[in-house]
């Protein structure tokens, strides 16, 4: 996932606790537009380090996490996001492909063909 990439929720449970701390959450099914990307934390689990890809989106501002030295804002996890995929016509991609004129002024029909 890339800082202006499209993404859909797919997962927008919460426990209270977030609840109560986040200012605003994301819905399931709704288009949110990666305003950044950054390392997240996870807790600490038998003596390992985890960490998860965490997000913040354009469509919401949350307060500082209190937990983070630096004061950064709140984020969610990225495993709550799935890319957008967005559709693409190929019929026209066919039709500009066909547009194109080769050096002599002929289709571009013979001109891709080895």
């Amino acid at each position: 996932m890339i800082k202006g990439q499209k993404v859909v929720c797919i997962n927008d449970t919460f426990p209270a606790l977030i609840r109560a701390i986040y200012k605003q959450l994301p819905v399931k099914g709704v288009t949110y537009t990666i305003r950044e990307v950054f390392l997240g934390r996870e807790k600490v689990v038998k003596g390992g380090d985890s960490a998860t890809v965490g997000l913040l989106l354009a469509e919401l501002t949350n307060p500082p996490d209190p937990f983070h030295q630096g004061k950064q804002e709140l984020g969610f996890s990225s495993e709550r996001f799935a890319p957008l995929e967005e559709k693409t016509d190929e019929s026209s991609a066919g039709e500009e492909a066909g547009e194109l004129v080769e050096a002599g002024g002929q289709s571009g029909a013979g001109f891709w063909q080895s």
